[in-house]
């Protein structure tokens, strides 16, 4: 007599999702305790000094939010209200800078960083499709950065906008902020996290693109500017921002600002397209491992 050996069969592959959130799982710890994140903190925590700082200035009677004008030879003073400065904070510190920074700094490595660290292979190998492997960690990116910007946004609303303005009034106008926020840390992640999943040194080539391609393509008039991510973020502050000087020195300043609607289909439409893109890319290109 024989003895029978059973074998059980393996379990089915989880599917694309569920894969996608396993890694989303593993990657938010690590990706919260990183240095990346140290260097975030100190990114979204300079509005916030400048905050403090104007706070302080203000407590000590420096007439900091006045302005001298001149109206029919009569030199008058005003008052500047806190809902218009802090209007300047969110389009020049955290539009302009902060936002597409952490993009690129967090977007480039989702992938970078295995393959430098030679753990990718430890992702490769288990049951998953290798899509989402850049799906659960891009989904790792957007949450870390919206629940660590989005704090910073609210500390300085609270410190500068009381300042010759009233908390309530502007209150709705801080919510569509943070939706902005967080739709621009979501559409630059994607386009960096495809840039990182392609290229071998993305890095340097992200930070060409918000220092050099952005900037000059958003400075010479013409169709340049609707090749950029920043032309359809900063095309929404008008419609999250109060209609004050900030909202002037915008249209002043780029002459041709995008409708509501086409600002919103154009950074979904680059969201997805990226995004897939990247999950594309991971799951045909064969990393190689320097030794």
């Amino acid at each position: 007599m024989t003895d029978a050996t059973t074998t059980r069969p393996l379990p089915p592959a989880p599917g694309y999702i569920k894969s996608a959130f396993r890694i989303f799982d593993l990657s938010l710890n690590e990706m919260l305790w990183s240095r990346r994140t140290i260097f975030m903190g100190l990114l979204v925590g300079a509005p916030v000094m400048f905050a403090l700082l104007v706070r302080g200035l203000v407590f000590l009677g420096a007439p900091i939010f006045e302005q001298n004008v001149v109206r029919n030879g009569a030199r008058s003073t005003i008052l500047v209200p806190g809902p218009m400065v802090f209007g300047y904070v969110m389009w020049m510190l955290y539009l302009t800078v902060i936002v597409p920074i952490l993009g690129v700094f967090y977007g480039t490595s989702l992938m970078a960083d295995e393959v430098e660290d030679k753990t990718i292979t430890y992702l490769f190998v288990r049951p998953i499709r290798r899509g989402a492997v850049l799906i659960g960690k891009y989904l790792a990116y957007v949450v870390c950065t919206v629940f660590v910007v989005l704090p910073s946004v609210v500390l300085v609303y609270l410190l500068i906008v009381p300042i010759n303005g009233t908390l309530g009034g502007s209150f709705i106008d801080l919510l569509k902020d943070l939706a902005l926020l967080a739709l621009g840390l979501a559409v630059y992640g994607a386009v960096f996290s495809f840039i990182g999943a392609k290229l071998k040194r993305p890095l340097l080539v992200g930070l060409m693109f918000i220092f050099g391609w952005e900037p000059a393509a958003m400075a010479f008039p013409g169709y340049l500017k609707r090749f950029t991510v920043s032309y359809y973020v900063q095309g929404l502050v008008p419609h999250a921002i109060p209609n004050t000087g900030v909202v002037s020195a915008i249209q002043n300043m780029f002459r041709e600002i995008p409708s509501l609607p086409t600002s919103l289909f154009w950074l979904a439409l680059i969201w997805f397209v990226f995004l897939v893109l990247g999950a594309w890319v991971v799951e045909r290109r064969e990393y190689v491992l320097e030794q």
